[in-house]
Order: C-alpha cells, then structure tokens, then sequence
C-alpha cells in the first residue's frame, strides 16, 4: 500500500477560536499526526519548518524520518518503542536540514491504543531546542573554564598564597569560597558577597551549609556532595540556593577537593554561579509546554462535542422531522412533531451559545489590575440574592484577600462556583467560603504553580448533593453533566471555572462525597507577575 500523505490546516488541528491557534504559532510548536492503520502522515506549517522544509509541499512521514541524522535513530527508535508501550513518546534528536546545518528538535506526543492495546494512531509536537542547546553547552563551557581557572588557582597556591588570594578576590561573576576539611568557610571573595548577600566578617567560620534550605540540609546534601568531591575529586551540582535575606536563587555548583604533597584532602574550593536567569527561562518553556498539552485534551473534548453532543439534537430533528411530513393531516401528531423539532433546535442552539462562550474566556494583559475577592462576593451575593432567598441560603466566609486578576472572569468563576453550590442541594444550602496564603512549592498541583511565588487558596464548601470521588477529575470536562436528568444545564459552568483559573496561572481541583456535599479548591498567584 502506498503511503498518503496530508498537509494539515490551521482550521483542522485548532478549535473553534484563536486560543490554541494562537498558542501553537507563538510557542512555535510543529505538530503532526500519524495515522498508523492507514499510515497517513499529517502536519502542520510549523512542523516542516522545523525540519528546514518550508514551502515544499506534500511532505512524506518517511522524509521526516531520514533527516534524522544516523547517530539519533536509535534514539527515535527507542522513543518510539516505549511510547507504544506506555503511550507518551518524549526524545530529543538532530535533523539534518537541506542546507546541510544541524538543528536540535525536541518531540512530544501521546499514542492511542485500540481495545487490543494495538498503537493506532500518534498526535505530536516538534520544537527546535537549538538555540537552548547551544545555550546550555555554552554554559557548560563556562562552568568548565571556571573550573579550569579554579585549578590553575590551586597550582598557583603552593607557589604564592598571597597572589592566589588576590586573584580570587577580584573574581565577581564567581561566589568562590575556601572550605575546610569539613566544609568550614576560609575565605570569600567579592563574587560571594554579591551572589550570596554576606559580608565577609558574617560568614568567614559558619559551615556552607548555611546556604543550603532546610529541606536540603534535612536530607544531608552539603555532606554528601563534601564526602563526593573528598572521594572522586571534584563535586558537581545544581540547585536552589538561599541568599542572606531569605530569597532564593538557581545556582551551579563546582566542590573540587584540595590535596598537599602526600595527596591528602586538606580543604576544598567551591565555585557558585548564579543561573537563576536560565533556570527561570527552562521552567517558563516547561509551564508552557504543560499548559499546551492541557490546550490538547480542551482540544480533544471540543472534538467529542462536535461529533456526539451537537449531532444528538441534529438527530433528533431529522427524525422528527420526517415524521412530522407522514403526518401533516393529524393535527395533534404534527403540533407534537413540532414542539419536539423546537426542542431539539434550541438544545443545539444552547450548546452552541455554551461552545461560544467557553471559547471567549481567554487571558488578556490588558485587563489585569488589583481586584478585592471582598467586592466580587458581595457583587456575585447581590446578583443571586433572589435565589439565595428562594433557597433559605447560607453563605459564610472570611475576609478574601486582593489579587491581580481579570476582575469580569474573576467574578464569572465566583459566580458558578456559588450557582453551582446553590443548584446541586436537596436542602437549605449551607455554603463556606474560607481562604489562606502557600508558596508555590507547598500546593500539590496538577497543574504547574511556580515553587517560590504566593498564591491565595480559595475553598468553596457545600452540603449539596456531592458527587463520587472518582468523578472528580471528569467534573471539570466541558459539558460533563453528574446529575442531568435531575437538574437542568449545558454542563459548561465548572469548565468554564477551570478555564478563567487556567489563564490567571493558577489551579482548581474538586472534591466530594454523596449525599455529603462538594469542596472545591482554587490557587490563584497574588500578583500578576507571577506567571
């Protein structure tokens, strides 16, 4: 069978809006899908531009393959046998492009099984990592010149202490630091002060692992990496650092053991550089990757809305409808006919007017300014102030805290969040609002929340209905509906919820029992820089 291949449009891997379109073309991600029942291939622009071969068209899936340069196929190969086995494919690779120049690319994908677990089809990204690949040997190159210069240091030692004391004084962009045999600081040089924030006179005969964080010191990492550079030579290591007013910073480290004549470890140098610019910039493109593969599933439920939940109603109206023609002379079959097609029109208009407005909510820089959670809930109370009447409704809370925050979806979201609470209840409702400052690194987050940042956690708590703990994950999907046969409604409130946390950076997660009520838990970052 011959292979077919198809260039895939914007409209065919987008959804209904900008959003992902948007998304894709800024983060500049090819992506492309394999068809491996039929072997069809498709991609995107961006796709063949990563490979060098843009403007050429009908690009087959074995012409991606070959520019994969010899020395990576094993390495494809190896991706590619683990993703059908666990269904994520995840590998770096060189591609050769037709101008003979190299380029790094890094490919990301989920494979999808039929009921045999046979792989059948493959979804996937491509990103060109070439400039942080050169990056990042460019910052190996330096660690490794700055190791180099710490050793000629050390020969220079044995022939004049005061010159090699003087060299080392005037090295800035290096924290470089004399310990003892047991990690005992001797001496400091500026770069020090200014990476560290101590004085010399604060920290000469205080142990380094002073600036290490707590967790660190719990699990004996300065002792480790002593006892490595004591055994091997040299110890290498990167991780978060404390500075003297508590802040932390990405540092890479070098601990090179120090010998006298008879080769004996007498003391240690240690080099720190300050990489917090990079490490801010890796875990940047890694939120945003992350966030991209959340896009992906959204994508996938517009997909099973479009083929399932408007096509229903389409049903419903063509068999009406031709029942409706075999009975235009009974009066009462056709008014009945009639009343059922209009039902069906406005169930499809609803869940077109629900699409449309998920779609719509989407972050804006623009918008962003301080916004008091006091003020949204007195607005949200005063526009549901008839049904909390209606309900014999309770809401108690504690003081909110301000945020900066796109205050019409901030008022959106508190607005399911409570109409949510308000519907699902076979009893007076009783709703607690209560909410509390965590770093970033204290939350358990599915979604990425950045260690070191504040976020507000914000929990909605209700004797409603509940749901099963196991539908906890699915409550968020768009038109997912737990109760629809009992209570009314499209099933786009709580996915819209998720949405408007989304684009502030932050993260929602639910909980609930039967019969008992639901919790929801929202982590929103207190100031806008924080994404």
């Amino acid at each position: 069978m011959s292979l077919q291949e198809t260039r895939l449009s914007n409209e065919q891997l987008s959804p209904p809006d900008n959003w992902y379109r948007n998304a894709v073309e800024v983060a500049e991600l090819g992506t492309f899908e394999w068809n491996m029942l039929t072997d069809n291939f498709g991609y995107t622009k961006q796709m063949a531009a990563c490979f060098g071969l843009t403007g050429k068209e009908n690009i087959s899936r074995i012409e991606f393959t070959n520019a994969v340069i010899p020395e990576d196929h094993w390495v494809r190969e190896e991706a590619h046998n683990i993703a059908f086995k666990t269904g994520k494919l995840a590998y770096d690779a060189r591609v050769a492009w037709p101008d003979k120049s190299i380029h790094w690319l890094r490919f990301n994908g989920q494979v999808f099984f039929d009921e045999q677990h046979k792989p059948i089809r493959m979804l996937g990204t491509a990103l060109d990592i070439t400039e942080q690949r050169r990056e990042e040997s460019r910052q190996k190159q330096e660690i490794e010149e700055g190791t180099r210069f710490i050793t000629r240091l050390n020969q220079e030692l044995h022939k004049s202490e005061e010159k090699f004391l003087r060299m080392i004084e005037e090295v800035q962009d290096y924290a470089i630091l004399l310990l003892d045999i047991d990690g005992t600081i001797l001496n400091w040089n500026r770069g020090a002060e200014k990476i560290k924030g101590y004085h010399e006179s604060e920290i000469i005969g205080k142990n380094f692992r002073i600036f290490y964080s707590r967790d660190d010191q719990e699990q004996k990492l300065p002792e480790k990496l002593i006892n490595l550079a004591k055994s091997e030579g040299r110890a290498m290591h990167e991780g978060y650092r404390i500075r003297k007013d508590g802040s932390r910073f990405w540092g890479s480290i070098v601990i090179t053991a120090l010998h006298n004549k008879a080769g004996e470890v007498i003391s240690f140098s240690k080099v720190t550089r300050d990489l917090s610019d990079k490490k801010l910039a890796e875990d940047k493109l890694k939120r945003y990757t992350e966030e991209l593969e959340i896009r992906n599933k959204e994508l996938e439920q517009f997909a099973y809305v479009a083929s399932h939940d408007l096509q229903e109603p389409l049903r419903k109206i063509q068999v009406f409808t031709g029942l409706l023609k075999k009975n235009l002379d009974d009066p009462e079959q056709a008014e009945k006919f009639f009343e059922k097609i209009t039902n069906a029109a406005q169930r499809m208009s609803d869940l077109i007017e629900s699409i449309l407005k998920y779609s719509r909510v989407s972050p804006s820089a623009m918008e962003i300014r301080p916004v008091d959670l006091n003020n949204i809930l007195l607005m949200v109370k005063s526009d549901l102030e008839f049904v909390i009447e209606e309900k014999h409704a309770v809401i108690e809370y504690s003081d909110l805290p301000g945020i900066d925050a796109i205050e019409s979806q901030i008022h959106q979201l508190f607005l399911n969040l409570l109409t949510n609470s308000l519907k699902f209840a076979d009893k007076p409702p009783v709703i607690t609002i209560q909410s509390s400052i965590l770093k970033g690194e204290e939350i358990n987050a599915e979604f990425p929340l950045v260690a070191e940042l504040e976020y507000t956690e914000i929990i909605f708590k209700d004797n409603g209905i509940g749901f099963e703990p196991e539908e906890a994950a699915k409550i968020f999907n768009i038109f997912m509906r737990l109760n629809g046969q009992r209570f009314a409604g499209s099933g786009i409130g709580l996915a819209l919820c998720k949405r408007i946390v989304e684009n502030h950076h932050g993260f929602i997660k639910a909980s609930g029992e039967p019969g008992i009520g639901a919790t929801f838990y929202i982590y929103l970052p207190l100031k806008a820089n924080a994404n």
